[in-house]
């Protein structure tokens, strides 16, 4: 951490700078001696501190000013850092307010001008006070702060990027911290929105977009060329393999991803059967692995950029992004997997993000430490949902609308469940409408044996219910099954016909779609086996599909 600060204010110039000579003179290789010469001047400072989350140590005003006083300064300095210690140099004729000031606003010590010698005078008290604030104080935290309120789906979409960027931050609630409540107010003249991130650098962002947000922390957002060899759209594994294997066998290679990369991979708190890991991986630090090794292949990743459309030119596929730019390439692959279908139940719009979450929320799970949770879904990803909201909350219940865990979840993650006490399952069971004002409070299920409901109160619901491809750009380019999955290859081929407008004299090749040079990979295609591994593997052979269909053009 940087050094804390003393701080000393004083109107009469002489005397600041004589003050500040003897601090420097006994604590500058421990302490940042900062100077004021008002109240005023003083505060603008230490609101600037604390947006910085730089730690303030000791305050030491003088107590007669004009326009605020020393006690009046230390009154609005404290709400900001309540730690610091607050000291007063006063004139014999201030010892009353001072000795009042004792009860008023917790002063510390006064220290009676002049101070000679300080060896006597001064440093022995001011030795006292930083070595009790060095006891006592916590260490103060000096990355990425986000102050905003736990009941917000803003909020939620900042961190829950964050987090799945694997940027670490300190979550501040307005709300329940009455000092992160003041370092919101001071910061903004206006009522603020929230969330208001606050930087190491003493800048700020009021409710970023997503591609604000990544541009402040450094992820690229724009392409360094305007063509490619290569352009994968989604970063989760697929489309992180393909770019590991594109970038090493020479292809010029970009990846978009419009949310932060490792896709639903990346919410997974523990990925149990992937190989060459006997202990498992996080998806988290799976993605963080793959994002690296791309990049270090000479891959670009851009984040928080979104691929608006796809149109074809000739040999070239031409790309519109949500800023309005184009990129094109030679070859294409559709790496944008899935989204956790929606759950259509009363109640339940006003509430997402804000106790009720589409897929793990890894970001939000502390915030339910002791609380009562629900899980909705019977998959792989529901169940280790499951296991790690169950380090936090003191009651998990799976509802599952069939009447077993074994059609639908690996046989390691139901032995866990079940040997998990807080965790429960609630087979023949269904959400039918939430309720609550600006959180969730209760939920209705209903037994689809015998159709009774149950009304039953819960802190948060989290959502894993099935799979809808992302595709909507595409559907006017590329042959599409009912339900939205990409269909590829063999297929495309129906009764010996290849597919309509295919104008070439050879069949798709695998995983090439109803466009020549367009591949699809991963969860996104029609059929596929949605397991990481089986994602991985996809994405390394279209690599193999891209060469030979480059080798054509």
């Amino acid at each position: 951490m940087s050094k804390p600060i003393i701080m000393t204010i004083d109107d009469e110039p002489h005397v600041l700078n004589a003050i500040a000579r003897d601090l420097k003179t006994h604590y500058q290789n421990d302490y940042r001696i900062v100077k004021a010469s008002s109240g005023i001047e003083a505060l603008e400072a230490v609101q600037e501190f604390k947006r910085r989350s730089v730690p303030v140590a000791l305050f030491l005003a003088d107590q007669r000013m004009p326009s605020m006083s020393g006690i009046e300064f230390l009154e609005e300095a404290i709400k900001l850092y309540p730690e610091a210690k607050r000291a007063l140099l006063t004139a014999y004729a201030d010892t009353a307010a001072a000795i009042a000031s004792i009860n008023a606003i917790g002063l510390d010590y006064y220290l009676m001008k002049p101070w000679d010698p300080p060896e006597e005078n001064l440093y022995p008290v001011l030795d006292d006070l930083l070595s009790d604030w060095l006891a006592n104080v916590p260490v103060p935290y000096d990355g990425i702060r986000v102050a905003g309120t736990l009941w917000s789906a803003t909020s939620h979409n900042v961190k829950d990027f964050l987090a799945r960027s694997q940027i670490p931050y300190q979550w501040l609630d307005i709300e329940r911290d009455s000092e992160a409540r003041t370092l919101v107010e001071t910061t903004s003249e206006e009522r603020p929105q929230l969330p208001m991130l606050f930087f190491p650098d003493g800048s700020t962002l009021t409710n970023p977009d997503l591609r604000t947000l990544a541009d402040k922390v450094g992820m690229a957002t724009l392409a360094q060329q305007p063509f490619y060899d290569l352009i994968i759209i989604g970063a989760g594994p697929t489309g992180l393999a393909g770019a590991v294997y594109g970038a090493s066998e020479g292809l010029r290679t970009i990846v978009i991803e419009k949310g932060a990369a490792g896709g639903q991979a990346s919410t997974s708190a523990r990925i149990e059967n992937y190989l060459g890991f006997p202990q498992g991986v996080s998806g988290a630090d799976l993605t963080r692995r793959a994002t690296t090794q791309a990049q270090r292949l000479g891959a670009e990743i851009l984040t928080a950029q979104e691929v608006t459309g796809v149109k074809v030119e000739g040999s070239y596929r031409i790309l519109t992004l949500s800023d309005g730019s184009e990129l094109s390439c030679q070859a294409l692959i559709i790496a944008t997997g899935v989204k956790v279908r929606e759950l259509n139940v009363p109640g339940i719009e006003p509430l997402i993000g804000a106790s009720v979450y589409y897929g793990a929320a890894t970001s939000e799970a502390k915030n339910y430490k002791d609380g009562k949770v629900y899980v909705i879904g019977s998959g792989n990803s529901a169940g280790q949902g499951a296991m790690f909201l169950s380090r936090f909350a003191s009651e998990v219940t799976i509802l599952i609308r069939g009447d077993s865990l074994q059609k639908s979840m690996s046989q390691y993650l139901i032995d866990q469940i079940d040997s998990t006490e807080n965790i429960s399952v609630m087979m023949n069971s269904e959400v039918v409408s939430m309720e609550g004002s600006d959180h969730l409070e209760t939920i209705t299920i209903k037994s689809n044996k015998s159709g009774d409901t149950e009304t039953v109160m819960a802190d948060a619901i989290f959502i894993f219910i099935g799979a809808v491809p992302h595709t909507d750009f595409v559907k006017d380019i590329v042959e599409l099954d009912k339900s939205g999955f990409v269909i590829t290859g063999q297929d495309l081929i129906h009764d010996g016909r290849r597919p309509k407008n295919w104008s070439l004299k050879r069949d798709p090749f695998l995983l090439e779609t109803s466009v020549p040079g367009i591949f699809a990979a991963g969860d996104v295609r029609h059929g596929v086996v949605r397991r990481v591994a089986s994602a991985v593997g996809q994405g390394s052979v279209a690599i193999s599909m891209v060469h030979k269909y480059l080798e054509t053009v």
